[in-house]
């Protein structure tokens, strides 16, 4: 692995308080990095990757969560169609990276076919030899083009996603997360580490490093993410031009019209208690 390797595991849960504040001072960085990336005319692709039930999706979403959707944009693609499993494996992917000023979240990547396609036995022995080998000429044409590409790997141990499994099984909000392929993976912990391990030794190069993730204690997961993303990127704060409202012309004698003329919404929670 590229860099320094640090372990979070074994430290005390964070608090929802200090969580909470510190989520959103760097969601407020985040809103800088993006007037930078659209000032600039960036291109920034970050790749989340891990084992099901990691925390890749709720990092995702506070991410993303106050940026601005025409600018950061989240991409999970489905399964291939016939035809795009004729096509370069890449070439999918290439589709969706950014143009310029615009960031890209993939929310699993083309690194699917070193992880659930070779563990999985949707690939051929041959096409994920040939992945391994490409993927690093890939991601260095990214990077000679200019694109800032990051790439977070989310570890989980096993009793944690054992624990998140059980708790998506009994939550109605959450049962859509629980899939037959996640239930799969379950049953091969030690492929998926075997099949990650390798993924690792090809494709960690040092124009594209992998930074792993301890996701065990979701917050802290997320806060060490975001953080490592800011101080990875040499932003600066774009100076946003004085604002002011405008004054509203005067009436013109406009009467709304009546009420009764309209469908509205019922009142739901009119019936709920205080």
């Amino acid at each position: 692995m590229a860099g320094k390797k640090v372990r979070t595991s074994g430290v005390s849960t964070l608090s929802r308080a200090v969580y909470e504040r510190e989520l959103l001072r760097l969601q407020i960085q985040l809103v800088d990095l993006q007037d930078w990336v659209q000032a600039e005319g960036i291109r920034l692709v970050v790749v989340f990757e891990g084992r099901d039930a990691a925390g890749k999706g709720g990092t995702i979403k506070r991410v993303a969560e106050h940026l601005n959707p025409r600018i950061a944009r989240i991409v999970a693609l489905s399964k291939p169609t016939e035809r795009e499993r004729t096509q370069w494996y890449f070439q999918r992917y290439v589709e969706q990276l950014p143009a310029a000023g615009e960031i890209v979240l993939f929310d699993r990547s083309w690194y699917n076919r070193a992880g659930v396609e070779h563990v999985m036995g949707f690939c051929t022995k041959e096409e994920h030899q040939r992945f391994l080998h490409q993927c690093p000429i890939f991601e260095r044409m990214l990077i000679e083009d200019g694109i800032l590409l990051r790439k977070y790997w989310f570890s989980v141990s096993d009793a944690v996603q054992e624990e998140r499994f059980r708790k998506r099984m009994t939550d109605p909000t959450r049962r859509w997360k629980l899939s037959p392929m996640d239930l799969e993976s379950y049953t091969r912990w030690e492929a998926y580490s075997r099949a990650k391990d390798e993924m690792l030794v090809h494709t960690d190069i040092a124009e594209a490093p992998w930074y792993v993730v301890e996701s065990d204690d979701k917050r802290r997961a997320r806060i060490n993410m975001i953080a490592h993303l800011l101080a990875s990127v040499s932003y600066q704060v774009t100076p946003r031009p004085a604002t002011e409202l405008p004054r509203r012309p005067a009436a013109t004698g406009y009467e709304r019209s009546p009420r009764d003329l309209q469908t509205y919404v019922p009142d739901h929670s009119a019936g709920l208690a205080g």
